[in-house]
C-alpha cells in the first residue's frame, strides 16, 4: 500500500497487487489499503485496475473524464441514475439458511437459496473480468463499539464519491490495517438472469448475511448502497441489545437529544437541521447503552423543489464543491440545479457530508434521547399538526409507520394513498416488527423519553382542497415541544385517535391545533376521519396478537364529534 502520486492516479503506474502473481495477472492498483484483505479475498481475479480509498476531488475528476457526470455552475457533481430513479424493493433477496431461516421476517422478505446466490456470486466476479473498479473502505456507525467495518466495490467513480460522502471514512493510518466485515458489490450494467439466479428481474438487491455479502447489479439508483449497509445493521444490532432507527436526530444547547422517525417525504431532513439545534444525522441512527449514534457521515435529502428560504442548511450544503445531485436537471447553458423540475423524477436527490451543515456533530454521536418524534405527512387533513403519545401509543403508531404518498410522487398515483411502513423502515428492517417494538418500548420506559406524533402533511382538508402544513407553524411546535413547553401546555383528547394535542402553542393559530375546524364542509372531514381510522384498524390487525392490551387499547376509533 503507498500514498497515490498525481501519475499514479492517471493510470501510468502498475504493479502486482500480490507476491504471487505473474507478468500476465499484473494488476494496476493505486491508493491505500490492506494487502492482507486485497480483491482476491473476495474472488475477483483478472481485473483492469483497482482505485482503492481515493478521496472527494480525484473521484470528481474521474467522473467527469468517463463521462458519468457533469459539474454543476454551484460545484455540485450531477448524475442520473437512468431508469431507476429510486429503490426497488421487489428485487430485493435475502439468503435463507441456518443463520436466518428464524431470525428474518419472511413474510416481509423474498428469499434466495445459498447456491443462487453463490452462483450469481460467481456472475458478478466474471462481469468485471477486464475492467476497473473503484473500492471504499468505510465505516457503518460512529460508535466504535458497534460499528460495521464495510468494503463497497463500484464501476462507477460517481458512486465510489457517494458511498465515502454517505458512510465514514477511516482515519487514513487505519486503512493499512483495515479488516471488512460486509462486502458490497455494486455494478449497475449487470443483469440478473431470472431463471439462473432465481430472482425477478434483471434488477437484484441479493445480502448473504451469514457471510457479509450484498450484491447490487442492473440499477444505478446509489441510494441502494447506503441502505443496504442499514439492512445489515438493522439485522446485526438489535442482538446486542441496540435499536437501530430510520430517524433524524438533533441535539440541543443544554444536551438534549432528539430522535425523528419518519417515512420519505415526511420531513426528517428538513426538521432535524435546526439552526438552532447541533444536528448528529438525517436518516439512519443507533440507539444503546451510551446513546444514540449516527450510522452515516452524510446526509442524502430530497430537493424537488428545494427553497433556501425553508430549508437553508440543505440549500447550502448542496451549493458546495463535494456534494453530489442525483436526477437533478441542469439548464444546458448555465448548468445551474433546477430543483423544480421533476420531469425524471419526483425523487430528486442530494447528498453532502455532515460537515457541510453548519453546527453538524463531529463525532455523531449524543446521549440519551429525551424526545422522540413520529413525523407522518397525513394527505387526508385528519391528524392535528401535534400530539403527545403515551409509551403504548408510541408503540402503536411506531408498528404502524402511517404518511399518505400524494399524487405526481408515484406513477399511477392519482389520489392519496396511505401507506402503512412498520418501524417507519419496513423494507430496512428483516426481523420481525415486534423486536423493534418492544426494545424501541423498553428503551423509552428505562430513558423516560417524551414521544410525540407530528403532521407536517394537510390542514384545512385533504390533498387537492386543503393547504399543506406550513412549516413555520410546525417548526413552532417541535420547538416548543423539545423545551418541554408544550409539555406542559393544557389538552384535549383528539376523538379519533385518542392522544392528547395541544390547545394552543406559541406562534401557531390554535384553530391550526383542531383539524376538524378547519375544514368548511365538517361532513367530508368525519368522513375522511372515518376512512382513515378504519385504513390503521385494517393494517394493524397483523399485529394484534404479538402485542399487549395495553397497545391495542392504542387503536384509533372513530367519533363524530359534536357540531
Amino acid at each position: 500500500m503507498f500514498a497515490p502520486r498525481l501519475a499514479d492516479l492517471w493510470g501510468a503506474k502498475e504493479r502486482a497487487s500480490s507476491a504471487e502473481m505473474t507478468m500476465e495477472t499484473m494488476l494496476r492498483q493505486i491508493g491505500e489499503w490492506n494487502e492482507d484483505h486485497g480483491a482476491e479475498t473476495f474472488g475477483f481475479v483478472d481485473l483492469a485496475g483497482l482505485n482503492w480509498n481515493l478521496e472527494t476531488p480525484v473521484l470528481i475528476e474521474r467522473s467527469l473524464r468517463r463521462g458519468e457526470a457533469q459539474l454543476s455552475a454551484t460545484g455540485a457533481l450531477a448524475a442520473e441514475t437512468g431508469a431507476h430513479t429510486g429503490r426497488s424493493p421487489k428485487d430485493k433477496f435475502i439468503v435463507r439458511d441456518e443463520t436466518t431461516e428464524n431470525t428474518i421476517w419472511w413474510d416481509n422478505a423474498v428469499s434466495l437459496t445459498p447456491e443462487q446466490f453463490e452462483t450469481l456470486r460467481q456472475d458478478f466476479i466474471a462481469h468485471v473480468r477486464g475492467r476497473e473498479l473503484f473500492v471504499q473502505d468505510l465505516y457503518g456507525g460512529a460508535d466504535p463499539a458497534h460499528r460495521l467495518a464495510t468494503r463497497v466495490y463500484t464501476e462507477y467513480a460517481w458512486h465510489s464519491l457517494f458511498i465515502r460522502t454517505m458512510l465514514i471514512p477511516p482515519e487514513r493510518a487505519e486503512l493499512p490495517r483495515f479488516a471488512p466485515e460486509l462486502t458490497i458489490v455494486d455494478l449497475p450494467s449487470f443483469r440478473a438472469d431470472p431463471e439462473r439466479h432465481g430472482v425477478r428481474s434483471p434488477t437484484v438487491i441479493a445480502l448473504d448475511l451469514a457471510r457479509g455479502i450484498v450484491l447490487i447489479g442492473g440499477t444505478a439508483y446509489a441510494g441502494e448502497m447506503k441502505k443496504s449497509v442499514f439492512s445489515v445493521l438493522n439485522h446485526l444490532l438489535p442482538e446486542r441489545g441496540v435499536m437501530p432507527m430510520h430517524c433524524s436526530a438533533n441535539v440541543g444547547e443544554q444536551g438534549d437529544v432528539a430522535v425523528f422517525f419518519g417515512l420519505s417525504g415526511t420531513g426528517k431532513t428538513t426538521l432535524s437541521a435546526d439552526g438552532q439545534r447541533q444536528l448528529l444525522g438525517d436518516d439512519e441512527h443507533g440507539w444503546g447503552p451510551d446513546g444514540v449514534f449516527n450510522f452515516e457521515g452524510g446526509c442524502y435529502a430530497k430537493t424537488i423543489r428545494l427553497r433556501p428560504k425553508a430549508e437553508p442548511q440543505i440549500a447550502a450544503a448542496l451549493r458546495r464543491f463535494g456534494a453530489v445531485l442525483e436526477n437533478v436537471p441542469l439548464d444546458p447553458v448555465t448548468r445551474l440545479p433546477d430543483y423544480d423540475d421533476g420531469s425524471r423524477t419526483e425523487n430528486t436527490r442530494g447528498a453532502y457530508p455532515l460537515r457541510f451543515v453548519k453546527g453538524a456533530s463531529p463525532t455523531g454521536r449524543a446521549g440519551q434521547p429525551k424526545n422522540i418524534v413520529m413525523l407522518t405527512a397525513d394527505a387526508f387533513g385528519v391528524m392535528p399538526p401535534i400530539a403527545r403519545l403515551t409509551a403504548a401509543q408510541a408503540m402503536y403508531h411506531f408498528l404502524s409507520g402511517y404518511t399518505a404518498k400524494v399524487a405526481g410522487t408515484e406513477t399511477g398515483v392519482n389520489e392519496p394513498q396511505a401507506t402503512f411502513s412498520t418501524c417507519f423502515g419496513a423494507p430496512f428492517m428483516p426481523r420481525p416488527p415486534q423486536v423493534y417494538g418492544e426494545l424501541l418500548k423498553s428503551l423509552i420506559a428505562e430513558h423516560d423519553v417524551d414521544c410525540w406524533l407530528v403532521n407536517t402533511g394537510w390542514a384545512g382538508g385533504g390533498y387537492g382542497v386543503g393547504e399543506r402544513m406550513p412549516i413555520a407553524a410546525t417548526r413552532a411546535l417541535l420547538s416548543a415541544a423539545l423545551s418541554g413547553e408544550l409539555k406542559q401546555a393544557e389538552t384535549y383528547v383528539d376523538p379519533n385517535f385518542g392522544f392528547a394535542v395541544p390547545t394552543e402553542a406559541p406562534g401557531v393559530d390554535p384553530a391550526l391545533l383542531r383539524p376538524r375546524e378547519g375544514w368548511a364542509d365538517k361532513a367530508a372531514y368525519d368522513a375522511a376521519a372515518r376512512r382513515l381510522v378504519e385504513m390503521f384498524r385494517k393494517n394493524f390487525e397483523r399485529f394484534d396478537e404479538a402485542v399487549d392490551a395495553e397497545v391495542r387499547d392504542a387503536s384509533p376509533s372513530f367519533r363524530a364529534a359534536a357540531e
